[in-house]
């Protein structure tokens, strides 16, 4: 019986003494959580000064040259070789021979006819010696003046009705004329550079037997360009004649200063479009080359530009007041791939001048203003 009792103590005391070390233990244990730091975004503002923005139209187009012949041969005949080879790419000056078709037959017929409107002037010169002396000198000095190696001149004026009838009674006017004709299209045979430039096409080559309205091929002018682009109609009231414009290549390392030349006085129905011509010159400019353009359409009056990101879905951007984001409603006028141009911002305002990841109306920030750093 002792022994039942002492073992029962015992193990109470050893309960009740597992007991309080296991609330020991729970005790030194600490589930309290460190208080949250409030962070404080650091934001890029500017201070808003309206101006006046100009409306920066982009557009884009390929070149082409201002002055351009696409050759084509009236007559027919064997090609002949000149000075130079007709190839793509070669470069002729002003007045030099492009094509030389063979016309040796047709050069006869010519002489044949230059050689008949002589004679016949040889033979009305007795009569008009002897019927009418005072026009004898005048048509005896033409008569002097006549080379069948070179272009037939023009007939002496008449002067009187007796003159006339008698001159054209003998079929020399309609000779002369006969004639005339024959010169000009025997210098159909020879095409010559219209102006310096260079050969972009060429559809033959020497020995070619060349038809009569047949393609040769197409010589341009490399000094001077035109760029073909397309404005939306909004613009066209502020498209001008004479306004300077901005071009660049497609990689952006080269810039040139071009004009507009031409405005199209019809909007495309599809696109609704006007097409505008700008004119460019430079040296390292090639046909069919790829440049953008800046087009000023328009100048805006109290207004400024920004980052497109800046400006929120609903036409809303963020102001700073008092360290705390706000909403500001804005009126947006013009939008580029990269900037917008907005009105109704007053004066003074602080904007956010970069986007801020998270932003919310009552958002606690620290401002720093980038123009000052």
């Amino acid at each position: 019986m002792r022994k039942l009792i002492i073992s029962a103590v015992a193990g109470g005391v050893i309960i009740f003494a597992s007991l309080y070390f296991a609330g020991l233990i729970a005790d030194s244990k600490d589930n309290r959580r460190p208080p949250s730091q409030k962070v404080v975004k650091t934001v890029f503002v500017d201070t808003v000064s309206n101006t006046t923005v100009p409306i920066m139209v982009p557009a884009n187009g390929n070149l082409r040259a201002k002055k351009r012949v696409e050759l084509y041969s009236e007559v027919q005949g064997v090609f002949r070789p000149g000075s130079k080879l007709f190839r793509t790419g070669q470069e002729y000056s002003a007045g030099q021979t492009l094509i030389k078709i063979d016309a040796n037959e047709y050069y006869a017929s010519v002489q044949s006819a230059k050689s008949n409107l002589y004679n016949l002037l040889t033979s009305i010169m007795p009569d008009l010696r002897l019927d009418y002396p005072e026009i004898y000198p005048k048509w005896q000095s033409y008569l002097n003046g006549f080379d069948l190696e070179k272009t037939t001149p023009e007939l002496p004026k008449m002067e009187s009705e007796k003159e006339n009838f008698f001159i054209t009674g003998r079929e020399i006017v309609s000779n002369y004329y006969n004639v005339k004709n024959l010169e000009q299209r025997l210098s159909k045979y020879t095409i010559t550079a219209p102006f310096t430039g260079i050969l972009t096409e060429a559809l033959v080559t020497e020995g070619t037997l060349i038809r009569t309205g047949q393609k040769l091929g197409e010589f341009i002018n490399t000094g001077l360009y035109e760029l073909e682009v397309s404005v939306s109609k909004t613009y066209a009231d502020f498209l001008r004649v004479g306004k300077k414009v901005e071009l660049s290549n497609l990689e952006k390392t080269k810039t040139y200063t071009g004009q507009v030349t031409r405005v199209n006085g019809r909007v495309d129905q599809n696109s609704q479009t006007i097409t505008v011509y700008i004119e460019v010159q430079g040296e390292d400019l090639k046909e069919g080359q790829y440049l953008e353009a800046n087009l000023e359409a328009k100048e805006e009056n109290d207004a400024i530009e920004i980052d497109r990101s800046l400006l929120l879905e609903n036409n809303q951007i963020f102001v700073v007041k008092d360290s705390i984001l706000d909403l500001m409603d804005v009126s947006p006028i013009f939008f580029t791939d990269k900037t917008v141009v907005l009105k109704n911002v007053p004066d003074g305002e602080v904007i956010v001048a970069k986007p801020i990841t998270g932003a919310y109306a009552g958002m606690l920030v620290k401002t720093f203003d980038e123009s000052k750093s």
